[in-house]
C-alpha cells in the first residue's frame, strides 16, 4: 500500500489549501484514513480521521472548526480542506491508513505516506 500526500505550500495566513492523499490499494474503502501533522520541534500530532464509510469523522483540538476531512472511495483518495491558516498550523502533513478503531492513535495507523509541508506566513 503506497500513500502519496500533495497539496502543500507556501501559503498566506487565513488561506484555505486543500491537501489530497492518494492510496494505491483497490481495497482502500476498507481503512480508517487519518492525518497527522508534526511541526518543527514538536511531537507528532493528530489532524483528523475518517471511518471508511465517511460516516464518521474526527478532529483534533487544532482542526476543529477550521480542517474538514473527506474521502472518495471510488477515486482512493482523502482529502482534507484546511481553512483560516495560521502561523502554527505550519507542519508537515501526513497522511495514514489503517484498520484500527483508535483513530487519534499513530500505532493504529500501517500505511503512512511521506508527507506534504505546508507553511504558513504571518
Amino acid at each position: 500500500v503506497q500513500l502519496q500526500a500533495s497539496g502543500g505550500g507556501l501559503v498566506q495566513a487565513g488561506g484555505s489549501p486543500r491537501l489530497s492523499c492518494a492510496v494505491s490499494k483497490r481495497t482502500f474503502s476498507m481503512y480508517r484514513m487519518g492525518w497527522f501533522r508534526r511541526a518543527p520541534g514538536k511531537e507528532r500530532e493528530f489532524v483528523a480521521a475518517i471511518t471508511w464509510s465517511g460516516g464518521d469523522t474526527y478532529y483534533g483540538d487544532s482542526a476543529k472548526g477550521r480542517f474538514t476531512i473527506a474521502r472518495d472511495n471510488a477515486k482512493n483518495t482523502v482529502y482534507m480542506q484546511m481553512n483560516s491558516l495560521k502561523p502554527e498550523d505550519t507542519a508537515v502533513y501526513y497522511c495514514a491508513a489503517g484498520p484500527g478503531v483508535r483513530v487519534r492513535e499513530p500505532n493504529e495507523y500501517d500505511y503512512w505516506g511521506q508527507g506534504t509541508l505546508v507553511t504558513v506566513s504571518s
